[in-house]
């Protein structure tokens, strides 16, 4: 079976930086949809397109290519007396955009009486190298197909 859409497909996955700095690596298999669902980077799906279980490959992705450049007009500092109680450094909130657009917002630090908040995905602006490798395949289900997504074992539950 090759990788084409509307193929489930099962990775092992590890995301280094550049300088060889471990980021993250899969413990349990990630699974998708494939075929321009947006559920993972396009530039995997150019590279696993047409592959085979047991594929490997190593892509070195730009930050465009990865998470997005960082896009500072989502970097907020708010004053502490409007922040929502329990909220804590680490913690995400949900706030709008300056065009008014829900946006998930990373809490980065509390100084004093203000808030650093940043809006942007925690990898965005940094180059990375993605090591994957095709443990899996198969045909997705009607149900997963319309429903643009993996469903059970490591794919989404309803």
């Amino acid at each position: 079976m090759k990788i084409e859409k509307d193929t489930v497909v099962s990775l092992q996955y590890k995301v280094a930086e550049p300088t060889g700095k471990l980021i993250e690596a899969s413990r349990e298999p990630m699974v998708y949809l494939h075929g321009g669902y947006d559920n993972t980077l396009p530039k995997i799906e150019a590279a696993l397109d047409g592959q085979e279980k047991g594929h490997q490959v190593v892509l070195d992705l730009q930050p465009e290519d990865a998470f997005g450049t960082r896009d500072e007009s989502l970097v907020r500092v708010i004053p502490k007396s409007e922040f929502p109680p329990g909220v804590k450094v680490g913690g995400q909130l949900e706030g709008r955009t300056d065009a008014g657009d829900p946006h998930v917002f990373h809490v980065m630090k509390i100084k004093g009486p203000e808030v650093h908040l940043d809006g942007n995905h925690p990898l965005a602006g940094k180059r990375l190298v993605f090591t994957l490798k095709v443990v899996d395949l198969r045909a997705a289900t009607a149900e997963e197909i319309q429903h643009r997504h993996v469903h059970g074992a490591g794919g989404h539950h309803h």
